[in-house]
């Protein structure tokens, strides 16, 4: 048997074991460190290896940013900015026809600039926005499927942990990752309003009505969202100015979230203790993944599928955009049975290096930059797509009385959405790369 189907085999085996539920970090740990003993035919060196690899890769220092972005998301959420971003957007917006919903898009992409994480923009967002939902009379379906829609612009709107993850693997700038993500997480925010509007057109009785907000009481509540405005410019702000870099940026973001939880008396020493266990507890459920796909690199290099694979597709001729087309279409399968960090940290690997050999008439860089924006956005589709939509389960789980066949349904024209989206940034890179192509 070839090295090249030694490792080809290998992702099959991979799934065999997700089905089977072993974590994915394990799963890859494993395959890794089993693969490159086939290739190698002896432990010694393997084990070796790993021991180099382990400190190697939690001693990134890109990696780092990691733990601070998510005790932000943990500051933030404590701090009650959340609430503040949705009043201020419901004050605005609660009179018009599904107003209600289109506040809760509104907030969730504010919160999404301080958090970085989908699974806590939409669970917090879900406490805060679902009552009130349900009290102006929206549908479970409206309800859930807007919120659970809303949460995906944590990983699009900079900051994104998602993001940092993938400029790690592919040795990309993380500032120029997040700038390229800014207008497509517009679109993305603007996208979900129309089909709020579009939705409560069509059906009339999923949504009610919120009275009116005196102007006066509107510009109280975007008064309070200040912290909020605050923390972005200084994080964002500083990292394109120079002023930081942006591991600094995401440790002073952190600290600013953290003293706003202080100066309003919501985070105690309870609430402190949580914020840190919740923090290490994702970084180290992320780390582990992280890993395993590098010891699952390892092996693959061994094997030299990833050049087998770059070089068949050149050799073949095959067109760029059927590549891109057909590439997409599995990222959107693969979110119907996997979370975005498996996605990206199982698959990168292997399909970059491929991609990065057909010509789409970017340089390397550019290249780099685009079609990662476009793989964290068919990933966000993962996260509402049915029946693995690991934002669906949240919501639904928060939503009571809301059965999740409802929830699915609400989450289809949001899902249609974003694959409309994505056509359009694909046929027009330029939409990605022009702000980096402005500052840079």
């Amino acid at each position: 048997m070839s090295n090249v189907l030694i490792g080809l085999l290998s992702f099959p085996v991979i799934l065999l074991l997700i089905f089977l539920r072993v974590p994915i970090g394990l799963a890859m740990l494993g395959v890794g460190i089993f693969g490159s003993w086939l290739l190698t035919g002896t432990f010694n060196p393997v084990m070796a290896q790993f021991k180099s690899l382990t400190y190697s890769t939690f001693a990134s220092y890109s990696l780092s940013v990691v733990p601070l972005f998510i005790l932000m998301g943990q500051f933030a959420t404590l701090s009650g900015m959340s609430a503040a971003l949705f009043n201020a957007a419901a004050s605005w917006l609660g009179h018009r026809k599904g107003g209600v919903a289109m506040a809760a898009v509104g907030a969730s992409a504010g919160f999404g600039a301080i958090c970085g994480s989908s699974l806590a923009t939409a669970a917090t967002m879900g406490h805060v926005a679902l009552p009130e939902l349900k009290k102006y009379g929206y549908s479970g379906a409206l309800s859930t499927g807007a919120v659970a829609a809303g949460g995906t612009l944590g990983i699009l709107i900079p900051p994104s942990v998602i993001l940092v993850i993938f400029a790690v693997l592919t040795e990309q700038n993380i500032a120029k990752l997040f700038m390229a993500a800014f207008v497509p997480g517009i679109l993305a925010a603007i996208g979900y309003l129309i089909v709020v509007a579009i939705y409560v057109r069509v059906s009339p009785e999923s949504a009610g009505i919120r009275a009116r907000v005196p102007y006066g009481e509107r510009f109280r509540e975007l008064a309070t969202i200040w912290p909020v405005v605050a923390i972005f410019v200084l994080v964002i702000g500083g990292i394109y100015t120079g002023i930081f870099t942006p591991t600094e940026a995401a440790a002073v973001g952190a600290a600013g979230t953290g003293l706003v939880a202080l100066v309003s008396r919501s985070l105690s020493r309870k609430g402190l203790k949580e914020a840190i266990l919740g923090t290490a507890s994702s970084t180290a459920m992320i780390f582990l993944i992280v890993l395993g796909a590098a010891s699952l690199n390892g092996f693959l290099a061994l094997s030299q599928l990833p050049q087998f694979a770059a070089g068949w597709v050149t050799e073949q001729g095959f067109n760029p955009w059927i590549v891109m087309a057909i590439v997409l279409l599995l990222y959107l399968v693969l979110g119907c049975v996997m979370d975005s960090l498996s996605m990206i940290l199982l698959t990168v690997p292997i399909i970059f290096p491929m991609m990065s050999a057909l010509d789409f008439g970017l340089t390397p860089d550019e290249f780099a930059i685009w079609f990662g924006i476009l793989v964290l956005i068919v990933v966000e589709v993962g996260l509402i797509t049915p029946p693995v939509g690991m934002n669906l389960f949240i919501i639904n789980s928060m939503a009571k009385g809301t059965r999740l066949s409802e929830t699915f349904r609400g989450a289809l024209p949001f899902v249609a959405s974003d694959i409309i989206r994505t056509i359009i940034l694909v046929a027009f890179p330029p939409i990605t790369l022009g702000l980096v192509w402005l500052l840079y």
